[in-house]
């Protein structure tokens, strides 16, 4: 098992950071992960019946949304716990997290529950820290912080809240929610541009000195 580069340590809840294992890509953490992916067409089918205004159908697109997301705790805790991280499960687990969310965002945003200004500021986020940790991988992994789960556990419950049918008490404590999501993830992807940076210098000083 090699270690990460530059002495950094995996860090939990980190995908990329983990070091994958010689060990087969079909197992239960990827089954985990490509039934995430799966749901995300479900999902859209669900949300969008009855131009997305039938109150019995919000709940049951809610409910394959949880269940979605509930699959991104387990995956991750399964590979790490049983050995089970792969290079296939590296590139979908980020993937499976990535094509949720924005198809929820899009989704929301296409029925007018959600400005499009909220989805383009988290795509914009998700998509740029995404492209930061390839552009430096070489150098080394940029492990997820703390803030980087705060956002993706806000960000859920608030894109959750959402989906549910239109009850006004419940659109004022989402609206909370996801003004916290985007502050953090503001927040921390301007950390993740401070870290890639360093991280960039120090690979390439260290190359240099070799």
């Amino acid at each position: 098992m090699k270690p990460p580069q530059l002495g950094m340590d995996p860090v939990e809840g980190d995908p990329i950071a983990d070091p994958p294992n010689a060990v087969s890509a079909w197992n239960l953490a990827n089954a985990l992960t490509v039934l995430r992916l799966a749901l995300v067409p479900v999902f859209l089918v669900v949300l969008f019946h009855g131009s997305g205004h039938d109150t019995s159908w919000r709940v049951g697109a809610w409910a394959v949304f949880a269940i979605a997301s509930v699959t991104d705790r387990f995956d991750g805790e399964l590979a790490r716990r049983r050995g089970l991280i792969t290079e296939f499960g590296k590139l979908a687990d980020p993937l499976a997290d990535k094509a949720l969310v924005g198809a929820a965002l899009i989704g929301l945003s296409d029925l007018n529950e959600l400005p499009w200004w909220v989805t383009v500021v988290i795509l914009v986020r998700e998509i740029g820290v995404t492209l930061l940790r390839f552009w430096v991988i070489r150098h080394g992994v940029i492990p997820a912080s703390r803030g980087g789960k705060l956002k993706t556990l806000l960000q859920a419950v608030a894109i959750g809240l959402f989906v549910l049918p239109h009850w006004d008490w419940l659109r004022d404590i989402a609206w909370v929610v996801m003004i916290a999501a985007i502050v953090v993830a503001l927040a921390t992807g301007f950390d993740y541009v401070g870290r890639a940076v360093r991280l960039r210098q120090t690979g390439r000083a260290a190359e240099a000195a070799a």
